[in-house]
């Protein structure tokens, strides 16, 4: 039996000595080699397109708010914006019209507890744990569905 085994070896042996084989191999490892540098090359190229892309997404977005800036100069210049201005900040009008000045509490009389904003000595104030006022949001939303 062990000289079966050496029979073999030594036909393998002489079949690496061929130069067929030999060539076949060299052939083998420089096509695994092309295969892993194609492969990183492919890699390279899409993650540099990745970044391409995404900054000409940025590239965009600001173009988009550089052309927001620029209309919304444009409207502060005009004379539509510089009315609307002085009919807020001044109380002024245009001929023919007239101006009612409603006192705050007045106003705020006509507006829904719902709506108003916590103040921020009223947000400080409560010292409660995060999972209790987010329990307590979650009871109010389910069982008090009109706000009340």
């Amino acid at each position: 039996m062990f000289e079966k085994i050496q029979i073999k070896a030594r036909k393998w042996l002489h079949e690496l000595r061929d130069v067929r084989s030999v060539g076949f191999l060299v052939f083998g490892i420089l096509a695994l080699l092309v295969s892993w540098s194609t492969v990183g090359v492919i890699q390279t190229n899409y993650e540099l397109q990745k970044r391409v892309a995404r900054i000409e997404r940025e590239n965009q977005i600001k173009e988009l708010e550089n052309t927001n800036a620029r209309l919304r100069n444009e409207y502060l210049n005009t004379d539509q914006y510089l009315e609307l201005a002085a009919r807020r900040h001044f109380g002024k009008a245009a001929e023919g019209e007239t101006v009612y000045v409603v006192p705050k509490s007045t106003a705020l009389a006509y507006v829904s507890p719902a709506e108003e904003k916590p103040t921020p000595a009223q947000i400080i104030e409560d010292n409660r744990p995060t999972y209790q006022k987010n329990f307590d949001a979650w009871m109010r939303f389910l069982f008090h569905p009109t706000g009340n």
